[in-house]
């Protein structure tokens, strides 16, 4: 997946996502203060259709908008591009990375071994 979203698109993506479908009186309300004018957010609606992330399906004179992309695939997209671009392809280095700049506690880093452990026990 190559589209990437814009941040105000990122947050139009998120209420299609958790909403499944919505037409734009749907977003705006979920749009949070101050709202976007309605022809901004048409405007990035119409955007993210030329990216191939959103569809609509048309009743009457009112667009029913759906993301064409799931969330997590979406996201894996993006952090196996981070990974390509700051950590040279290196999964390894990437982690060493995360584990020693994110201030993770005991518990945290022992959630990752038990999910990594989890993900290993799964391929066997």
């Amino acid at each position: 997946m190559e589209a990437k979203l814009t941040e105000a698109e990122k947050n139009l993506m998120e209420i299609l996502w958790s909403r499944q479908s919505a037409f734009m009186k749907d977003i705006l309300e979920d749009c949070p203060e101050p709202k976007p004018a309605s022809t901004t957010v048409a405007t990035l609606l119409k955007r993210m259709q030329n990216k191939g992330l959103i569809d609509y399906r048309t009743f009457g004179n009112s667009r029913e908008y759906y993301p064409l992309v799931k969330k997590e695939d979406y996201f894996g997209s993006e952090v196996n591009s981070m990974i390509d671009r700051f950590f040279n392809r290196s999964v390894t280095q990437f982690a060493s990375f995360f584990t020693a700049n994110t201030k993770l506690s005991q518990a945290q880093l022992k959630e990752l071994r038990d999910m990594i452990d989890e993900q290993i026990n799964d391929e066997s």
